[in-house]
């Protein structure tokens, strides 16, 4: 892991708790956290809270601290070698390295497998024969107990026996289930006696079918840390629940090599989308978006390909902290982040979204200069470029306005403005086709105003706009997104019965075809760019050709991108 790949950290809660820790020399000084996914779907930005947390933990405490990085997979019949592959990429692009720490759940089946007779043979845990509706039903509720299973009361012996029956494939799935035997009057439902091991004939990603059985999460975790000997378990809020279980466990079982505990911290929730990778997976499925890294979604995968930044992210979570209580950010603050950083480096280009043409009918016919610009004026070492200009030019439709509204300072007819870099024009004639949509405008252009030289008599100009020689420009895809969802909280705003999709931003993507400087004609994938006064782009990786650029809005070139 590089150094560079955390923030300064800011003294919250947990790293209080781990300073505290270190000081009192318990675990004998280490560290050492873990990222936990499950590989049941892509990461998104609330999982990027995480890494960065455990990971930076790791940089901070150095040199007696580690990161693992383990895969919960104990599902099956959810897990794909392709989450993964993708889980593993987001976090290195996030800047971390887990080293040779790499683990699966799936490594210790078989210590698991004999944990939990252990735990049979300690009249802890039992085989039951009721159906899962059965188990929901005598459950109990908030306010009322549960009601003992009638197998329950099982002889270790039998117990054993019939767990090993189902081990060896013989009962179907949902026929039976094997229950830590804890406390079914518990005013903690997680402790009602939960289940630790079910039948699933299903054909694991690693063991292939060597199990029919598999752990349950909440089992599997904490014994996994353990195992693992991780000192600090840092989970989200609704793990709190969780944590009696988890030291149930830790504290029943024998022969652990970590005594791990548990604390939670509250999970990153995001305006304007859903961080849920159930709900993601429906967005997919559903064609509703076109793919795990659409750049509309809130997966770590989407947001590269939208060209969001790596320390973007980072200083985004930086900003935001940790604590104890839920909390909505602000989008906007992501995309201030990311604006910061990439203010730092990315090349100013011009590009016009919604060309009109321009014709300065005073400047010489087949005349072409070179405009000196330069590249980055946060940078003076990116240096400078030259960028054709000519008799014929494009500006954005947005830059201009026939029946100006008060405050509109850009061009109109018998307006001038300053064209970036170049001189002053004035805007003489409009010409429309018999519909009445604009064909092209007819200026002037003072040549006097070169190097931004006022207009001599008259008055100041107030306005200056980007442009692009029409001979000379490049036609490129762009990709204009905003929000995925029109509401802050889609899952809020739907309700409990309600269907979130109702709230999708159907105005979430535009494709227009955009006139860029030739200087980006051979933009590689992968490319970050400023358009002036436009925003951030981003050379898709995915759909760019050679000389036949796609580009992508990462964000809009001022805060205040999410409208409300």
């Amino acid at each position: 892991m590089s150094e560079a790949a955390s923030p300064t950290a800011s003294l919250d809660f947990i790293r209080e708790m781990i300073a505290a820790d270190v000081a009192a020399q318990r675990n004998e000084g280490w560290v050492i956290t873990r990222f936990p996914p499950e590989p049941n779907g892509y990461l998104h930005i609330g999982h990027a809270k995480s890494i960065c947390l455990n990971f930076g933990l790791a940089l901070e405490n150095a040199p007696q601290s580690r990161c693992h990085l383990r895969f919960d997979d104990t599902n099956p019949t959810k897990e794909e070698v392709e989450y993964v592959d993708s889980i593993q990429e987001d976090v290195r692009w996030l800047g971390f390295d887990w080293g040779d720490h790499l683990y699966y759940a799936s490594d210790y089946f078989e210590k698991l497998y004999g944990f939990a007779v252990q735990l049979i043979d300690k009249g802890l845990a039992y085989v039951d024969d009721q159906t899962p509706e059965q188990m929901r039903l005598t459950r109990g509720t908030l306010t009322s107990p549960g009601t003992a299973s009638p197998w329950r009361d099982r002889s270790p012996a039998e117990n054993r026996d019939l767990f090993a029956r189902m081990r060896a494939g013989e009962f179907k799935e949902g026929e039976k289930i094997l229950r830590a035997k804890i406390d079914m009057a518990s005013p903690n439902m997680n402790m009602r006696d939960p289940a630790i091991y079910r039948i699933l004939h299903a054909h694991h990603h690693r063991t292939g079918d060597a199990w029919c059985i598999y752990p349950m999460y909440d089992f599997a975790h904490p014994l996994s840390d353990a195992l693992e000997s991780i000192t600090h378990s840092l989970c989200t809020l609704e793990f709190e629940h969780h944590r009696p279980l988890y030291e149930w466990l830790i504290n029943n079982v024998d022969g652990l090599p970590g005594q791990p505990y548990q604390r939670e911290f509250a999970r990153l929730n995001l305006t304007h989308t859903v961080m849920s990778k159930r709900k993601l997976l429906r967005l997919v499925k559903e064609g509703l978006v076109s793919s795990w890294d659409d750049p509309r979604m809130p997966t770590i995968s989407g947001m590269r390909r939208r060209g969001i930044t790596p320390a973007g992210i980072r200083n985004f979570c930086h900003t935001i902290g940790l604590t104890k209580y839920p909390s909505l950010s602000e989008l906007g603050l992501l995309e201030h982040c990311v604006r910061e950083d990439l203010n730092k480096y990315a090349q100013r280009v011009y590009g016009v979204l919604r060309p009109i043409k321009v014709v300065l009918t005073n400047y010489p016919e087949g005349q072409v200069e070179h405009v000196e610009l330069v590249n980055n004026p946060e940078n003076p070492a990116d240096g400078t470029r030259k960028v054709p200009l000519s008799r014929e030019l494009y500006v954005d439709a947005d830059d201009f306005m026939e029946v100006p509204v008060q405050g509109f300072h850009r061009l109109v007819p018998g307006g001038e403005v300053r064209l970036k870099y170049a001189f002053c024009i004035i805007c003489q004639e409009i010409i429309k086709d018999a519909e009445g949509n604009i064909l092209e405008l007819r200026c002037t252009y003072d040549d006097a105003t070169r190097h931004g030289a006022k207009p001599v008599g008259r008055p100041k100009v107030k306005g200056t706009i980007h442009w692009v020689s029409a001979a000379h420009a490049v036609d490129a895809e762009v990709r204009l997104y905003e929000t995925l969802f029109t509401e802050a909280e889609p899952e809020s705003a739907a309700g409990e019965d309600g269907d979130f999709t109702q709230f999708l931003n159907p105005q979430s993507l535009e494709t227009v075809i955009a006139k860029i400087e030739p200087s980006v004609a051979d933009s590689k994938p992968g490319t970050h760019y400023q358009f002036e006064r436009v925003g951030y782009f981003y050379t898709d990786p995915k759909d760019s050709l050679p000389g036949k650029p796609v580009f992508n809005r990462t964000v809009a070139l001022k805060d205040g991108f999410v409208k409300k």
